[in-house]
């Protein structure tokens, strides 16, 4: 953010005209405001819930996947601008939700799509947002947004569409935390300890089919955790009990977990002192463990790496991570990493992100430990690395194995 006395907010370049309202509304439309802590003002039409929001002004290449990317945990506390130039044309409905509703505070777009076309959609994108109480601003130049935020990294911002002044927005947004240091993950996972509502036949049907026996019995420490990820190791056989963040070590190995996978989430993984120490005393209980996302920066923390904070994150569905001679084209949303050169000796760099050379995969040269940046769960995204799950599962057999 800038320090000292603020100049008046300046407008990025000419703003284009607002397209045509999503849905049947009067003709007069609401204007909203997407302020930034550096003093860029830009001007569109509000949709969704009337009101400002503040937060961590972020962007996602993502062609496809909306919804889930809306209510993904991972999200909190962010304004999430879409590059795709229209939103809203499939629509929304319960079956793609990655958590019970939105976690965004705001959706930042170029257009909206008059009609929301799909088959399987309930409700619209705009009536959606506004039941749930999330702000939107579209008819930007996202493009110049975008560059912007490329050159100089995530920043603060709000979205507003209530009638509050810049002045005072940008008074707002200057005072609102960094993402640097914010333990977001206690505020989404789950109050209390939970089987994961799948079929037991299909997952016990999952494992016949891959010649298996009783299904594995997994416990999935939620700092922010997908349906999505529930689903994937459900079809691959495991049955998962979900427990909180906070949950200690104790509170783990009372449910006597063949595996414990831990979950993706929103803020600074340095934050999530909890989660650290339950990591580490995993790690010296000698279980397969599997972690994704902010579940990867927390084990990379717990076997003495550090993380740091990324210029702008990564969030889309064609990231490349690569290993000896094999590429993964994958689904990311991060704003942290591991620092490789942290790492101990004992630790392996698995996958690189073949963008910027950071961290994107990792394992542990002897334990039955491992964790991926990415998300192979892959809703919305590519499947390339949905063998990750069955990697976790083989390393549960090898145990189960040995007795």
């Amino acid at each position: 953010m800038m320090q000292g006395s603020a100049p008046p907010p300046a407008e990025m370049g000419p703003s284009p005209t607002p397209p045509a309202p999503a849905t049947e509304q009067s003709c007069q439309e609401r204007q909203a405001l997407l302020l930034l802590a550096d003093g860029t003002l830009l001007r569109g039409s509000a949709f969704g819930a009337i009101g400002t929001a503040i937060g961590e002004v972020v962007f996602n290449t993502g062609m496809s996947g909306y919804q889930e990317i809306i209510t993904d945990p991972s999200y909190v506390g962010q304004l999430v601008t879409f590059t795709f130039p229209e939103l809203g044309n499939t629509g929304v409905n319960e079956q793609d939700n990655e958590s019970a509703g939105p976690s965004v505070r705001a959706v930042i777009s170029r257009e909206l799509a008059p009609v929301a076309s799909n088959w399987r959609h309930t409700e619209t994108l705009p009536d959606w947002l506004e039941r749930h109480g999330v702000v939107g601003i579209r008819g930007l130049d996202t493009r110049a947004l975008v560059r912007h935020l490329r050159d100089g990294g995530a920043i603060n911002g709000a979205v507003s569409s209530d009638g509050t002044s810049p002045a005072a927005l940008l008074q707002r947004v200057r005072q609102a935390p960094s993402m640097a240091g914010l333990n977001l993950a206690s505020g989404v996972s789950t109050r209390a300890t939970h089987h994961w509502r799948e079929d037991p036949a299909a997952v016990f049907d999952a494992r016949l089919r891959r010649g298996q026996g009783a299904p594995y019995h997994v416990v999935a420490v939620d700092f922010g955790i997908k349906r999505a990820i529930l689903r994937r190791l459900a079809s691959h056989g495991c049955n998962v009990t979900v427990v909180p963040a906070d949950t200690d070590l104790a509170g783990v190995l009372c449910h006597d977990p063949e595996g414990v996978f831990l979950s993706n989430g929103p803020g600074d993984p340095a934050a999530v002192s909890s989660g650290v120490t339950l990591a580490r005393g995993l790690i010296d209980a000698d279980l397969p463990i599997f972690g994704i996302c902010l579940g990867h920066q927390i084990l990379g923390l717990a076997l003495g790496g550090t993380s740091f904070k990324l210029g702008f994150g990564h969030r889309g569905l064609n990231h490349p991570c690569g290993t000896a001679g094999q590429v993964e084209i994958t689904s990311q949303n991060h704003g942290f990493a591991l620092a490789a050169d942290s790492l101990p000796a004992e630790v392996e760099v698995t996958h690189i992100n073949l963008n910027d050379h950071t961290v994107a995969a990792l394992r542990h040269r002897e334990k039955p430990i491992f964790a991926v940046q990415y998300h192979p769960e892959a809703s919305p995204g590519p499947h390339d690395a949905d063998h990750h799950f069955s990697r976790f599962t083989a390393l549960i057999e090898a145990r189960r194995q040995r007795g």
